[in-house]
């Protein structure tokens, strides 16, 4: 018999999202928060820029819901953008009140501007927000008596039953076996997809878990082809998804060709500071344009010490691999960097499924549209961590016994053809890379259906056949996504 554990709610995911709502719960509910990894390792922790709120009385709610719209080329939702802006400041509260301590600059707030903004309205702890944040967080949570931490635990698939969600059968790494968590509310806070291409900017655990179970468990899921590739991405051999924060390029960094020419004028009137998605196409056109391997952010107007105090960890990181940037100029690359779709939700980041929640990266409440503006990450993550929690508190759960039976794994035996995973997952990730990229065509998109449906029936024979493993999960999850 496998172990059950039962607990009133679960939390899949322990990101800045799955920890500020276990914060938010109810002291008086029992929390289940599972980590697939260790806790810190996740896009919360390596978030370079900060949080975007209005905080200075020069900016509006009407200035920050523009952009945010225009940045999402007018395809977000309205009514949930004006709800995260217009609790933005409220959220910087609540992660001060967590311990979070944000840079300051004459007893006021230090705001940085980044592509999209018309107003300097980031608050940032230099430039390791999120693993400010994710420390913090953590720290609080373990404080907690009625929050368990489970790490190095994979989701699987969801428990559901006429449309409801009791919980999830649980991969434990530790001893590969099986274990039920069973709980009355179910929270999905795994992050996005963006490891399904062959460069990203994101951490392995980016798999796409969260979606994919949602998927096969009955959820709607919208907006899965409005994937944001980062425009700056440090591009050296060993440099494995170091992310160049669009800070600098806030603080008048310049993007520059091999021979020294500036080019973002030739794309768009606002420079380095237009949207994402907009300079991510410029670099790739002019990569393609002249066959460069990549090109250039130059910030070496600065002096070495403002370099020093204002990007420590880009400094340092840089430095490592032989780069002065007071000096010289970085070498960056496009890279997959957010998922803007996801599993479809309601402001109280309720999903189609009873008792299933989403929040963070993972979930599609519409507030980025065709493409997310820098700094409202973190943003949504904390404000619709805390409207679910607030959402859930507001219930009374019942105290029905929820019974499930044990994961069946006496019909497969142990694989001897685990190169299957990893060609696979390399396979996939190249297709993607190759053809449902920066730039994507009827053909290449058609294609890419085609061998990635093959793809999707090679590895659910697999998963039917054999023992399962954490790649296995992975790879099941990282092809359903593509």
């Amino acid at each position: 018999m496998s172990t059950q554990h039962h607990f009133d709610v679960l939390i899949i995911g322990t990101g800045s999202a799955g920890l500020m709502s276990a914060l938010q719960l109810s002291n008086d509910l029992s929390i289940a928060l599972i980590a697939k990894d260790k806790i810190l390792e996740g896009s919360s922790y390596y978030a370079q820029g900060g949080i975007s709120a209005v905080l200075d009385n020069q900016d509006n709610f009407e200035s920050h819901i523009a952009d945010t719209l225009s940045a999402g080329v007018d395809l977000g939702n309205e009514t949930a953008v004006r709800f995260m802006v217009e609790q933005a400041p409220s959220a910087v509260k609540s992660l001060e009140q967590a311990g979070v301590v944000f840079t300051q600059q004459q007893g006021q707030y230090h705001l940085t501007t980044e592509g999209g903004h018309s107003n300097r309205r980031v608050a940032h702890v230099a430039d390791k927000t999120g693993q400010s944040i994710q420390t913090n967080l953590l720290d609080s949570a373990k404080s907690k008596k009625n929050i368990t931490l489970f790490e190095n635990f994979i989701a699987i698939d969801l428990l559901t039953q006429n449309q409801h969600c009791y919980g999830a059968y649980v991969l434990n790494k530790s001893n590969n076996e099986v274990e039920s968590f069973i709980a009355h509310k179910t929270i999905i806070a795994t992050g996005g997809a963006s490891k399904s291409y062959l460069y990203t900017s994101n951490p392995d655990t980016s798999t796409g878990d969260g979606i994919a179970m949602a998927y096969r468990g009955g959820c709607h899921i919208a907006n899965m082809e409005f994937t944001q590739f980062h425009p700056t991405c440090l591009y050296h051999p060993h440099a494995k998804s170091f992310l160049i924060s669009e800070a600098l390029r806030g603080e008048g960094a310049k993007l520059i060709l091999p021979t020294g020419a500036t080019f973002m004028h030739k794309y768009d009137e606002r420079g380095e500071l237009a949207p994402r998605d907009i300079v991510a196409r410029a670099i790739d056109s002019e990569m393609k344009t002249h066959g460069f391997d990549c090109v250039y952010l130059d910030i070496s107007f600065k002096d070495k010490d403002w370099i020093e105090s204002h990007f420590p960890t880009i400094n340092k990181k840089c430095a490592s691999f032989g780069i002065d940037i007071s000096q010289d100029p970085i070498p960056v690359v496009p890279a997959a960097h957010y998922t803007c779709g996801g599993i479809q939700t309601d402001i109280n980041a309720h999903s189609n499924i009873n008792n299933l929640y989403a929040i963070g990266e993972v979930a599609h409440v519409g507030v980025h549209g065709a493409n997310r503006m820098a700094s409202n990450s973190l943003l949504e993550c904390i404000v619709f961590a805390k409207a679910c929690a607030n959402h859930i508190n507001q219930q009374t759960l019942t105290s029905q016994h929820l019974v499930f039976d044990d994961w069946d794994a006496s019909r497969v035996s142990l694989s001897k053809e685990k190169v299957m995973v990893t060609h696979l997952w390399d396979e996939v990730r190249r297709i993607m890379w190759n053809f449902v990229g920066i730039v994507r065509s009827n053909k290449r998109l058609h294609s890419a259906q085609m061998r990635l449906a093959q793809i999707q029936n090679e590895v659910d024979e697999y998963y039917r056949l054999y023992l399962i493993s954490s790649d296995l999960i992975e790879l099941r999850n990282l092809v359903t996504t593509a």
